[in-house]
């Protein structure tokens, strides 16, 4: 291939070897996936944490337990975050002390176990494909480096059927190669980032969930004993 002052990176993409044009086309795959999942992934924490605002509002506001209970359940689609942590754990001490011979302890501790499963569940939602953008902020890079090697590898092998080698020579086959470890880091940077962030919101939901159900659960605890 002549050499050019002028880089051209589609023409250096083309006429990569197929193997260096496999990992292209596999971190670009990679890229493209973690860029959806960024996108996606912040308007789901984004609405979990306008969600929780809404409803720890509307909780401390004094509204009654029974009717926000009524409310939630009558609402379209299945509660999400805190709202079905309060409705798991209320349904629960509602149906244990319906029935006779429960004591206290008991009712409080069942509704304590559903909420934790509750919360679980929502974390669990939170975190889902998480693990996807750490897979690729740490294998990115490697797998760019991979087809540097391999396209490096065959420019030196072709090198064999020169008499004459000079770096005008060998720099299009190198620069072909290094695009490789430049699309790895393209995809694995934000991926790496994105995780980090992420990460550390789901945490910080996580620890506002929780407190939320030991708040709530002292709320039970004295309604247990008032009604008593």
């Amino acid at each position: 291939m002549p050499v050019s002052n002028n880089i051209n990176i589609w023409e250096l993409i083309l006429h990569a070897s197929l193997p260096v044009q496999a990992v292209m086309l596999l971190l670009v795959i990679a890229s493209v996936s973690s860029w959806a999942i960024i996108l996606i992934k912040k308007r789901v924490l984004d609405r979990a944490t306008q969600g929780a605002d809404a409803f720890e509002e509307r909780f401390w506001s004094g509204a009654e337990m029974s009717a926000l209970f009524r409310e939630i359940n009558g609402s379209d689609g299945r509660p999400r975050g805190l709202e079905a942590i309060f409705e798991a754990g209320f349904r629960e001490f509602a149906r244990l002390r319906g029935k006779k011979g429960i004591d206290n302890r008991t009712q409080l501790e069942g509704a304590q176990r559903a909420m934790r499963t509750s919360l679980a569940r929502e974390i669990d939602s939170l975190e889902h494909n998480l693990e996807y953008l750490a897979n690729v902020g740490s294998i990115s890079p490697y797998v760019g480096l991979l087809g540097t090697v391999w396209g490096i590898m065959i420019s030196f092998i072709a090198l064999a059927d020169v008499k004459e080698a000079t770096i005008a020579t060998v720099a299009p086959g190198i620069a072909e190669a290094l695009i490789a470890t430049a699309m790895g880091l393209f995809a694995a940077i934000p991926a790496v980032w994105a995780y980090n962030r992420y990460a550390t919101r789901v945490e910080r939901i996580n620890t506002r969930y929780e407190t939320f159900a030991e708040e709530f659960s002292s709320i039970l605890q004295r309604h247990a004993h008032v009604d008593d």
